[in-house]
């Protein structure tokens, strides 16, 4: 079996189709930011009054594809060109990802399968900043768990 979204080929189009979305649902603002020291994503949106951020990994993806497609000495480049090219491809799947991920989540509160809370707490942004997950984590005092998309 492949990497998903191996194929993938335009992190445009999966971001437009976002937008369309998430304005549909009733969003006042979308907004992309690539953040490329950190090989990411970064989607922002409010629905009402709740701003919702969530960065998406491509060093995730890309480790995930590396697994599969690991590097021999009989390729025809480095280690490094060939990480570079899962890191790249890794940006725009992420993008196809997020789409797939926000068309199910408001699927989900369209239907009335859950909340909008329900859906979307983990990134909210609360009033000092930091997202749902992260008071979440403190107040319940859970360990934070192991970040296998930053390695």
């Amino acid at each position: 079996m492949d990497v998903p979204y191996a194929s993938a080929t335009s992190g445009a189009g999966a971001r437009d189709e976002i937008t369309r979305i998430l304005r549909h649902f009733g969003c006042s603002s979308v907004g992309f930011m690539d953040d490329f020291d950190n090989s990411a994503v970064v989607l922002a949106f409010q629905w009402r009054d709740r701003p919702i951020q969530m960065k998406a990994s491509a060093k995730g993806w890309a480790s995930a594809w590396l697994k599969k497609n690991p590097w021999t000495p009989r390729r025809k480049n480095t280690r490094h060109d060939h990480e570079q090219k899962a890191l790249r491809q890794g940006m725009i799947a992420v993008n196809s990802i997020l789409r797939d991920w926000v068309k199910g989540q408001v699927t989900a509160v369209e239907t009335g399968i859950m909340t909008f809370d329900h859906a979307f707490l983990p990134h909210m942004i609360g009033h000092d900043g930091r997202a749902g997950v992260e008071v979440l984590r403190e107040h319940l005092q859970l360990p934070a768990p192991e970040e296998v998309a930053a390695q």
